[in-house]
């Protein structure tokens, strides 16, 4: 058997620029972003806004079979708003431990913690709803 000539070979397919995303997939991932704050919101007075992670957990396991680019940011949202849920609770076991002494540590660090968390989740929704990856910085990869 013969190799044919490279000019008849076609070119390996460039990856998928956002563009190609559907408009769909882009809509439900910018979702699986902004509803970490309606999470947040929803328990925000009783419960400290602990569920920020169910909102892109429903959508992660909704659509991860269907839709790839969800799946992906989907995930990426969901181990985002776990880590911010875990360093939340060690500030607060911190300030447990201490008798309230840690607070003068945790309460600076919760305000920064939620503007961090507020603004990068806008950010994640803008960028996934343009149709890039976002990958969120400081995160635990707890969900692969």
């Amino acid at each position: 058997m013969s190799v044919p000539p490279e000019s008849v070979v076609p070119p390996p397919s460039e990856p998928s620029s956002p563009s190609d995303i559907p408009a769909q997939e882009r809509t439900w991932a910018m979702v699986a972003h902004l509803s970490a704050l309606l999470g947040a919101v929803v328990t925000s007075v009783h419960g400290g806004g602990v569920a920020c992670f169910l909102g892109p957990l429903i959508v992660w396991l909704i659509k991860k079979d269907s839709m790839p680019f969800v799946a992906d940011q989907g995930k990426e949202a969901l181990n985002f708003n776990i880590s911010v849920a875990i360093i939340t609770f060690a500030l607060l076991v911190l300030s447990a431990v201490t008798f309230g002494i840690g607070l003068i540590i945790a309460i600076p660090m919760w305000v920064v913690i939620g503007i961090g968390w507020f603004v990068l989740t806008i950010i994640a929704a803008v960028k996934a709803n343009e149709g890039v990856r976002y990958r969120y910085p400081f995160t635990l990869r707890l969900i692969k």
